[in-house]
């Protein structure tokens, strides 16, 4: 079945269609990890979104439930250089074909994701279509256009749990609430290891609600940029600030800071891999991070907010990673705290511990 990737200045690829039968449209964006495709599709900050993983062989060691990131899969397409014949894991319950079909997912085989690579590297993250349809170029470019005007990036109300969820022990030392925008199974076998019963909460959730429940801090989860609840999210987090110890993750420290006062501007071509290193100012020391983002927190306007300071930069670019208030008791980071080892628990958790105290 011949498939085409086509992006919204004209450039196309063409490949061989696989999983779903449909024609999908999302941002085409680039994630330059070796491993986690299938973390990846199931990052629910991926929604709506047309990945490319720019790793040539992909679905070499399957596909195993317990490494899902949520209960689905919530990218719209997936276009990959090879799909592996075969896989070999002794985890793996099925492979990458059973897995795209039975979630819904429209991919696209044998697309040179080098050039494609590259194109996006010197022209930004644009929107695409994949589609098997003989249609043409004209006809492709339109719906495009027809759907970045018409689309509204409303995904967090889907992702995000509709009742408080409670997980974890209730005689757990520590009782934390988390608005969930999208949060992932990782962050929260992390929280289950240091012992806190998380109290999961609907993204929407009013201030009074979260104090009522008489949390002794609040984490604000990753989950889909741009989205049109993120205002409400903001809004809402304003008057929690100085009131309970907050950690925001990924997008939840982009909301924290859009609540602090702090602007946020849109990345060229976002930071999306395993390998993005973040030094703390004045130290000649870096830490290798896994970051998933087309946003970051402008750095002008964070260093106007008073007793708020950037602890972490990207090495690269210089862009803001983390910031921290000790007055207040915040910290964001735009970085994921991943695990560094089985059963080991990322040192951003253990200093947001430290804030509860």
């Amino acid at each position: 079945m011949k498939a085409v990737l086509m992006l919204e200045d004209g450039t196309s690829f063409n490949g061989e269609g696989f999983g779903s039968e449909k024609e999908v449209i999302g941002e085409v964006i680039l994630n330059t990890a070796v491993v986690g495709y299938q973390e990846m599709m199931t990052d629910p900050a991926n929604a709506g979104k047309i990945l490319v993983p720019t790793y040539p062989l992909i679905g070499n060691y399957g596909i195993s439930p317990k490494f899902n990131e949520s209960s689905r899969c919530w990218i719209s397409g997936l276009a990959i250089k090879e799909k592996s014949r075969m896989y070999s894991n002794w985890q793996a319950k099925s492979g990458l074909d059973a897995f795209v079909k039975e979630q819904g997912v429209a991919g696209i085989n044998g697309v040179d994701t080098r050039t494609l690579a590259v194109h996006l590297r010197n022209n930004g993250e644009m929107f695409g279509i994949i589609s098997t349809s003989n249609r043409g170029s004209k006809e492709l470019l339109s719906k495009i256009e027809a759907f970045r005007k018409s689309q509204a990036r409303d995904f967090i109300k889907k992702i995000s749990v509709d009742k408080p969820t409670l997980i974890g022990s209730k005689k757990a030392k520590y009782k934390i609430a988390g608005l969930d925008l999208g949060i992932t199974n990782s962050i929260i076998r992390q929280l289950e290891i240091l012992g806190i019963v998380l109290n999961l909460l609907p993204y929407n959730t009013k201030p009074d609600e979260i104090m009522k429940i008489k949390p002794h801090g609040l984490i604000i989860s990753s989950g889909p940029e741009e989205d049109v609840s993120l205002e409400e999210v903001a809004e809402n987090t304003k008057s929690l600030i100085g009131r309970l110890p907050i950690l925001g993750i990924c997008t939840g420290h982009q909301v924290l800071a859009s609540a602090l006062g702090a602007k946020l501007q849109k990345m060229k071509l976002g930071h999306r891999g395993v390998n993005y290193p973040v030094a703390q100012p004045g130290s000649y020391k870096a830490e290798i991070t896994t970051q998933n983002h087309g946003y970051v927190v402008e750095k002008n306007s964070l260093s106007k907010i008073k007793d708020v300071a950037m602890t972490g930069y990207h090495l690269n670019d210089k862009t803001v990673e983390e910031m921290e208030s000790k007055k207040f008791k915040l910290l964001g980071v735009q970085y994921y705290p991943v695990s560094p080892g089985f059963n080991e628990v990322n040192g951003v958790f253990k200093k947001f511990i430290k804030l509860l105290n």
